[in-house]
């Protein structure tokens, strides 16, 4: 049978390289390439095979498990769940480039994250707990290295939308990908013309906020907390759209 990791690389795209390897990887499954069952390639074997670092790599794995495609087994390696659907919701990640788009993703996911992350509080597992504690300290790791924070970032949020039991939240975060933590956030302490130390501590707080409270499982507090981080982000936003306008 044809090596799948044998197929040709993919050219970079608008779409993150993240996105990109989710495509290939959910093609080469839907095509057969991949079944059910099968032991994906390791991250080494994907990453020589695609040119992409670990950290794209993974991020294209979790996307795969929040959809219910993959599982990681702990020590073993990650197979293959189901084959994925040609339909279903999508937002392409491709069509959020500007601040604006940027800013009206954060109104979608206030509506979205604030419930998830009470229900999270609610229903979490000690073992979801501690990949959200995981997540936040590779992010608290990775200030320097933006393309990492963001993954990191990510997937924070995405393991309170797993925590919910409820797939179809994890769905609607999948399908939006890093989008939601975009590169431009993290310019946009300069555009404010803030120090990035201290716009980064303040991000870490309200993160530490949201954990904290679905860690004690007190809903109404995550609820709060993740309402109060997203509004944040909105307003920094908004702060670095106007000043870039008026400085072009």
């Amino acid at each position: 049978m044809e090596n799948p990791i044998d197929t040709p690389r993919f050219p970079r795209k608008r779409r993150s390289l993240a996105q990109e390897l989710v495509t290939v990887l959910t093609e080469q499954i839907r095509d057969g390439l991949l079944k059910r069952g099968d032991k994906l390639p390791t991250e080494s074997a994907i990453m020589e095979a695609h040119g992409v670092s670990r950290t794209v790599v993974r991020e294209a794995i979790s996307r795969l498990q929040a959809a219910g495609q993959v599982e990681t087994r702990h020590g073993i390696g990650t197979f293959v769940l189901d084959t994925p659907s040609p339909s279903g919701f999508r937002i392409d990640p491709a069509t959020v480039v500007t601040l604006r788009d940027v800013l009206a993703i954060l109104e979608l996911r206030i509506s979205l994250e604030v419930e998830s992350a009470g229900l999270a509080a609610q229903r979490r597992s000690a073992e979801q707990l501690a990949a959200m504690r995981a997540a936040l300290d590779a992010l608290n790791e990775s200030v320097a290295h933006a393309s990492d924070a963001v993954a990191s970032d990510f997937q924070f949020h995405l393991q309170i939308a797993l925590s919910t039991g409820n797939r179809y939240f994890t769905d609607i975060m999948t399908h939006l990908g890093t989008s939601i933590i975009p590169r431009t956030r993290l310019n946009s302490a300069r555009l404010a013309h803030d120090d990035q130390q201290h716009y980064m501590n303040r991000l870490s707080r309200e993160h530490e906020e949201i954990y904290d409270a679905i860690a004690r499982q007190d809903s109404d507090a995550a609820r709060a907390a993740m309402r109060l981080h997203l509004t944040n982000s909105r307003e920094r936003l908004r702060q670095a759209h106007e000043e870039a306008q008026a400085q072009g």
